[in-house]
């Protein structure tokens, strides 16, 4: 793996502290969400200049599924602060301007960084995730929309060097953001354990996420403390895994029901990944991952062995149930809406996806996914 540089914390930062030291950091570019100033974690950093004498140049000028807009400008804010670090709190969209800014902070501003080379830096990015969900810590990947467009980041040198998870901030957590951020972290695993792009390493890190989740899932939703901790740790094992694979096509599928319905994007994934899962088994013919459809039966019976299942037709039902036990809301969908679903795929994600689709199966799904119950 990358050697990423692995803190924890329960609520108090005298580990970070530590690390702020070591590094002789005397100046933190902070990205994070206004919410940030409501945790013990965002008054470590406001206190921070007065105790240490380090300062912090806080950026919060961005969105959920933020734009191109706010990462120049966070771009130039950096630059121009002379900052020794850039620190990402939150959840997938903070990490995302952060790894960009890093990304980015080395190029040319008159031109428009999506269309540059990319030339790594060795600015020290480091992430602490607010929610167990995304693994946007642990990954190459980072999401910008331009123009309306979303537009995918990728890049080794985005991986944040060091990661402080801190399980204390998944306390505060909405119960429904606890749902939906496990619904992610859960069809991260799952996906990448069919990805025709996984690995013996990738699929026991898949293994080791779905175990924890399952495991944990309602001690975490009761918010008892330490199976919030297994729950951060099952995210970020989850990242490491997607890391290696990419996503399929529950991910690639879910986007459109975001935009169109406003779903909230796990939860979208685990409403199209509980119905491909089926389908994909009765579909065998249509494997096209190269190590062939035994394969394939094998990578599903050992997701349903980390599920705690006895065959992957009781994994399949098991998923269904779960998601459906959160109770959730179902988007209503028109006939007009699945029009614009069955063309919104990216085909490229199709790609990591083992059984093939077209546009009529992918059609059937979506009606079959936003089927009222």
């Amino acid at each position: 793996m990358n050697g990423q540089m692995i803190l924890r914390a329960a609520g108090e930062y005298a580990v970070l502290d530590a690390f702020l030291q070591e590094r002789n950091v005397r100046k933190i570019f902070l990205v994070c969400g206004r919410s940030l100033s409501r945790l013990p974690l965002g008054r470590y950093f406001e206190d921070l200049p007065r105790r240490t004498g380090t300062e912090v140049v806080t950026f919060r000028d961005f969105q959920p599924n933020p734009l191109y807009e706010s990462v120049e400008k966070g771009v130039a804010l950096f630059n121009e602060s002379g900052c020794d670090i850039i620190i990402a709190a939150g959840g997938g969209s903070a990490m995302d301007v952060a790894k960009c800014i890093k990304l980015y902070s080395n190029m040319d501003p008159a031109v428009n960084y999506l269309k540059q080379e990319i030339v790594p830096n060795d600015v020290f990015l480091m992430a602490i995730p607010t929610t167990a969900g995304t693994g946007s810590e642990a990954t190459r990947y980072a999401v910008v929309y331009y123009e309306g467009s979303k537009q995918s980041v990728a890049h080794e040198s985005i991986i944040p060097q060091g990661v402080l998870l801190d399980s204390s901030l998944l306390a505060t957590l909405p119960l429904y953001q606890k749902k939906v951020t496990m619904l992610d972290a859960l069809m991260h695993a799952v996906e990448s354990f069919w990805s025709v792009n996984s690995t013996e390493e990738s699929r026991a890190f898949s293994r080791k996420a779905i175990q924890k989740i399952m495991a944990h899932r309602e001690g975490y939703l009761a918010n008892r403390q330490a199976d919030n901790a297994a729950m951060q740790e099952a995210a970020f094992i989850a990242g490491q895994a997607i890391n290696i694979t990419q996503t399929t096509a529950g991910h690639a599928m879910c986007y459109k029901l975001t935009s169109l319905f406003g779903t909230s994007h796990g939860y979208a994934a685990a409403l199209c990944d509980r119905v491909l899962f089926p389908w994909m088994m009765q579909h065998p013919e249509r494997c096209i991952d190269p190590r062939g459809p035994e394969f394939l039966d094998r990578i599903y019976k050992e997701i349903a062995d980390a599920m705690g299942c006895k065959s992957p037709e009781e994994a399949a039902d098991a998923l269904y149930e779960l998601v459906r036990a959160l109770d959730l809301e179902i988007p209503a969908a028109r006939e007009a809406d699945y029009q614009v679903l069955k063309t919104s795929v990216n085909p490229v994600r199709l790609k990591n996806h083992p059984v093939r689709l077209d546009e009529d199966t992918i059609d059937a799904l979506y009606h079959e996914i936003l089927k009222q119950e």
